[in-house]
Formats: C-alpha cells, sequence, structure tokens
C-alpha cells in the first residue's frame, strides 16, 4: 500500500478528521481539527470530502516521503509553504509524487495549524466512527512522529486541482460569543471587562484549551459548581479568574462557571491565533450564531467547487526535463 513516511515533524503533529461526534455522554472527548476549514480546503485540493482525515501540524513544519507509488498531496494553513523534492510549490496547488519523491511542509507564519491532506483521505484505523487522535485517552492512536507511515490509496491517476477561491471564510478580528451556562455569576461591571478588554493567548495554550492573559473575572457567587457538561468553545473561569476557552480535546464535564461560548463558526479562527497575540470578545445573539455557523458549513461544503484542475505553465514544464534540450523558445 501506498503510504507517506514521516522524515521529521515538530511536536504535537498527528492524524485529525472532523470530530469523534455522539459520545460525550459516554465521556469520550471529541477530537478533531482545531481549524476545520484550513482542513476543508487541505481536502478540496486532495478532491476530498471537507472532513476527511489529514495530518494536522501545529506551529511547526514536517517532512514526508512517498513509499509505494504516486500519490496526490495538498497542504494548507495560514502562511504555510510547499516545496517537492527541494522545488517550491504553490500551497493553492495539489501536487501528484511518486515514490521516492519528498514534500517539505513549512511552518504556519500567519497563524498555528496547517494540514496535509492526500487523495482518499489518511487510512490510519478508525475508531468510533473518527480517526482523530486524542492524544490524553489514546483514542485515535498516538501523535506522530519519525518514521511513522501514514497509509493511504495512492494512485497515478488523480489530477492535480488548483483552488480559485478565498481562503478564509471570515476576517472579522473580535471572536463572538454568546452568554454561557453561568453568564448570571458575572455581574454587570465583570462583563463590561470582559468586553472590553484584550486578552491574549498564553503559551500554555494546547488543543484541550486556550487560556488567556488578561483582567480577570471574579465570579459573585464562587468558581465551584456541580459537574456538568461543556462544550468546544466554553468559556471557564477557573478560581483564579482566568478565562480557559476549551478546545477540541477539552474534557466533556467540568466543575467551573462558564461565562460564555465561542460560537461554532468563529471556533477556528480562534485556534489560529499565534500565543502571544490579543483578542478581543463580542456579544451575539443565538440567532446571530446560528445564522453564522450556517454559513460557515456552507462555505466549507462548498470548497470542493472552487478547486479546478491545474493547468501546467511554462515554468511547470520546464522545471520537470520532459524532452532533452527543450527551451523556452526564445532562446533560439
Amino acid at each position: 500500500m501506498t503510504s507517506l513516511e514521516i522524515v521529521k515533524c515538530g511536536p504535537g503533529a498527528s492524524v485529525q478528521d472532523a470530530g469523534r461526534y455522539g459520545y460525550r455522554r459516554f465521556g469520550v472527548s471529541t477530537a478533531g481539527a482545531m481549524d476545520l476549514q484550513a482542513l476543508a480546503l487541505a481536502n478540496a485540493l486532495a478532491g476530498n470530502p471537507p472532513d476527511t482525515a489529514a495530518v494536522e501540524l501545529p506551529l511547526a513544519g514536517a517532512e514526508f516521503r512517498v513509499v509505494g507509488g504516486p500519490v496526490l498531496v495538498a497542504a494548507h494553513g495560514p502562511g504555510t509553504t510547499l516545496a517537492v523534492s527541494g522545488r517550491p510549490a504553490s500551497e493553492r496547488t495539489s501536487v501528484q509524487l511518486v515514490e521516492g519523491d519528498t514534500v517539505m511542509i513549512g511552518p504556519p507564519r500567519e497563524g498555528v495549524y496547517s494540514y496535509v491532506a492526500v487523495a482518499g483521505g489518511i487510512l490510519t484505523r478508525p475508531v468510533l466512527g473518527s480517526r482523530s487522535c486524542h492524544r490524553r485517552s489514546g483514542i485515535g492512536g498516538d501523535v506522530l512522529a519519525p518514521g511513522d507511515r501514514l497509509p493511504c490509496i495512492g494512485g497515478s491517476d488523480n489530477v492535480p486541482l488548483t483552488f480559485h477561491g478565498d481562503t478564509r471564510y471570515d476576517s472579522r478580528d473580535s471572536i463572538r460569543i454568546v452568554p454561557g451556562p453561568q453568564a448570571d455569576y458575572f455581574d454587570d461591571a465583570k462583563w463590561a471587562r470582559f468586553l472590553s478588554s484584550s486578552y491574549r493567548i498564553s503559551p500554555r495554550s494546547d488543543r484541550m484549551g486556550l487560556r488567556l492573559e488578561g483582567p480577570v473575572l471574579r465570579s459573585s457567587k464562587g468558581h465551584d459548581i456541580v459537574s456538568e457538561g461543556v462544550v468546544s468553545g466554553s468559556v471557564q473561569v477557573p478560581g483564579d479568574g482566568t478565562p480557559i476557552v476549551l478546545g477540541r480535546d477539552c474534557q466533556t464535564t467540568g466543575g467551573y462557571p462558564k461565562i460564555a461560548t465561542v460560537i461554532s463558526a468563529d471556533l477556528d479562527r480562534l485556534a489560529q491565533v499565534p500565543m502571544g497575540r490579543d483578542v478581543r470578545f463580542r456579544l451575539v445573539s443565538a440567532g446571530d450564531a446560528i445564522d453564522a455557523t450556517r454559513r460557515s458549513a456552507l462555505w466549507r461544503n462548498s470548497l470542493g467547487l472552487a478547486a479546478k484542475p491545474a493547468s501546467a505553465s511554462s515554468a511547470d514544464l520546464l522545471s520537470h526535463n520532459l524532452i532533452g534540450g527543450m527551451t523556452k523558445g526564445d532562446d533560439l
């Protein structure tokens, strides 16, 4: 079987799809890609449905080697670069690789996460309907390391695609929230402070939660509640008053009051805010949140329509030395 062998990668690289749904009531975390939009765009370039399993690379780049046959590879992330066997390539176009080729993915210079997709998807063993890795529980396997081989379908009949649409659905600066289950634990002054302040993404953040550095939020009713269900996007406020936005790998229950919930449509954008960068929050209605989530899902599901067969340019042809002695013509 064709596979991508990892030559090198940074810590935390893992296989992720859209996540493992329907099991939170049993204590199983959802996991899944931190940026579903970037995952969907990489998959569109590979000719896959948006939720197909791919490799998630946090902060660092990676290098892969093709083993066992040809395969179509695509990558996407904010500011990500792509090189095939040392030759720069566009990250808006997928590339057909043959056995022995290497592909180098640069770090996401303008964000946190990038994604590497292959035609047909990464075919690691699914667990509870998903191939997503949840490191803390071990469900879906462990994080990736050099020497690991990721199985895929391969094939020489895949057509490289170029993406002709917008690469980011929503570029608004503020992160939209709705009131959380314990919104009334925080008085008007605390809410005004929360909405008028900037919060910095802490270096202690990970897939489980984004810790926010900024003005503390002291609850008027205490910081301990009977444990109840939480979701990705829940903004918990523990005893020290420092908010934490729960991520894709978050636990299924929590015992801290939740002042707000980040709307689903903005979770991807929040995940891509680099550590040390500031964010602000903006309160919206539940209706606005639902509308935004619907628009985001429609955009994500339509990405495949904007991925068209790539046309070979003269620069592409010259780089492959298809015929001995080939020249531009203006050299004659």
